[in-house]
């Protein structure tokens, strides 16, 4: 009679645990018209199939593959645990982001969530940032940083690549935009104090879109104890920072940080260090990871074709022979690089340092005749059109004339995202990529040592062994 009773309770258990992953993960199996597609395997879905066309070098093969087997516009499947329906092509891109609070809003990963605890689970406090940070990244306040652009990038190239027989880029690449960025933010310039806190970066953005799995060797795991070795230093910055403000040895408006330090919030009350060194963290990885890769790649691809190097450098010699001894980089000569900036946007093309980004819908709607259900996750993928020859025609060619003119057409070329949500650094990136590129040129000439070196996305791109180069410096 007891072992019935024990018996009847494990399958009531059971029951209730296949009834849960029967209603969480088919009730695509509704009578709404939901899009095509699979969900993979309860719980992670098609999470590994996803994230590991990166890592072999072809995430867009995740997303061609269904767009011919499903739907060339949208189709839906389970990845990071959540029912998704990714979003594909150039008119699905302007519905997202025309529509943000109307039919979607930002969505983050848990694994996102949970690194950045104080800051990306509240909308609120996401949109707070994105009021706050037009004022120190639009066009007009960026001026002011060409010239501290150009003497880091001097500094930078003058004593880690001059004199040196062969580098390795993309780690070279993460300490320009790295310290470029602290310099900028934070007013901390010290290499070594950097270094306290640049080195754990590479776990902490390996780990951002990953499984939320907390186990020991977890691309997760990494990415939380990174962030926290990463917290702890910034508190001390942030820390001698308020007492650097109140002692007057500090400017209130000489960067993020301060601004930060005195803004208050509608109650009257100042932001906590803790979700100060939050947000900071996240600017450091917006401001680092995707540029360190946007610049890397520009190496790789000015190394295989030498005709589009050869137009890079005229141009940036001809600026550079107009300046006198010691005379930096001002706002009018970077908007003479036109080409090059031509150059570095067809690299993000064809190498986009983000691969996509999330949307959860906040109420359900209907879109090309299909059911997009209230709670569900939307994913939009640069490659869909970054990729597609009906975008851009013969896509695996590379094409800075591509640029010229009108250039593309409305929203296909989308490597800062678009609409409200549009990355606000974007015109900070432009700056130091060029002002990486004017001093990278007007420097060396540089052969690949790996021909055919092998890409990973994990999740931005990454040569494998790093982007070693032979450098041959130009004579003087």
């Amino acid at each position: 009679m007891e072992h019935n009773f024990y018996l009847s309770i494990l399958l009531l258990f059971v029951s209730l645990v296949c009834l849960s992953l029967f209603s969480l993960f088919y009730k695509h199996k509704s009578p709404w018209n939901l899009p095509p597609g699979k969900m993979g395997y309860p719980v992670i879905g098609e999470s590994h199939e996803f994230l590991s066309t990166g890592w072999k070098g072809k995430p867009e093969k995740f997303i061609f593959d269904r767009m011919i087997k499903y739907s060339s516009e949208l189709f839906k499947t389970s990845i990071l645990g959540e029912p998704t329906v990714v979003f594909c092509g150039a008119a699905c891109n302007k519905f997202l982001f025309s529509n943000e609070n109307k039919y979607v809003v930002a969505w983050w990963p848990e694994s996102v969530n949970k690194i950045f605890p104080t800051t990306l689970d509240s909308k609120e406090e996401s949109m707070k940032m994105r009021k706050m940070l037009p004022q120190f990244l639009k066009p007009e306040a960026l001026q002011r940083y060409v010239g501290i652009m150009d003497t880091n990038a001097q500094r930078h190239f003058s004593s880690l690549w001059e004199n040196k027989y062969q580098v390795t880029v993309y780690p070279l690449a993460k300490r320009y935009t790295f310290l470029l960025a602290c310099r900028l933010f934070m007013s901390v310039e010290d290499e070594n104090h950097v270094a306290k806190f640049s080195d754990p970066f590479h776990l902490l953005a390996a780990g951002i879109i990953s499984l939320p799995i907390n186990f020991p060797g977890t691309p997760f795991n990494k990415a939380i104890k990174a962030s926290n070795l990463i917290r702890i230093e910034l508190l001390k910055i942030i820390r001698q920072r308020k007492m650097d403000l109140e002692q007057g040895v500090a400017s209130p408006t000489q960067d993020i940080l301060s601004h930060m330090l005195l803004a208050r919030d509608e109650n009257g009350e100042f932001l906590n260090e803790l979700k100060i060194a939050d947000k900071i963290l996240g600017l450091l990885i917006g401001g680092h990871d995707t540029a360190s890769a946007a610049c890397t790649f520009i190496v790789k691809y000015l190394a295989e074709l030498p005709h589009i190097y050869d137009k890079v450098y005229q141009e940036q010699m001809e600026i550079a022979k107009s300046k006198s001894p010691g005379e930096l980089l001002n706002w009018d000569d970077l908007k003479k690089m036109r080409y090059s900036w031509n150059v570095a946007c067809e690299v993000m093309r064809v190498a986009p340092p983000l691969q996509g980004g999330f949307r959860e819908a906040i109420t359900d709607f209907i879109f090309n005749g299909f059911s997009i259900p209230k709670g569900w996750k939307l994913y939009w993928s640069v490659n869909s059109t970054h990729k597609n020859p009906e975008c851009f025609p013969m896509p695996e060619k590379f094409d800075p004339t591509r640029f010229e003119g009108n250039g593309p057409a409305p929203y296909t070329f989308v490597p800062f995202g678009g609409g409200p949500r549009m990355c606000p650094g974007k015109e900070y990136a432009r700056l130091e990529i060029l002002v990486f590129m004017h001093n990278l040129v007007k420097r060396f000439k540089w052969e690949k040592l790996i021909p055919d070196e092998k890409i990973i996305v994990d999740p931005f791109p990454i040569p494998a062994k790093g982007l070693p180069i032979r450098l041959y410096p130009h004579k003087a």
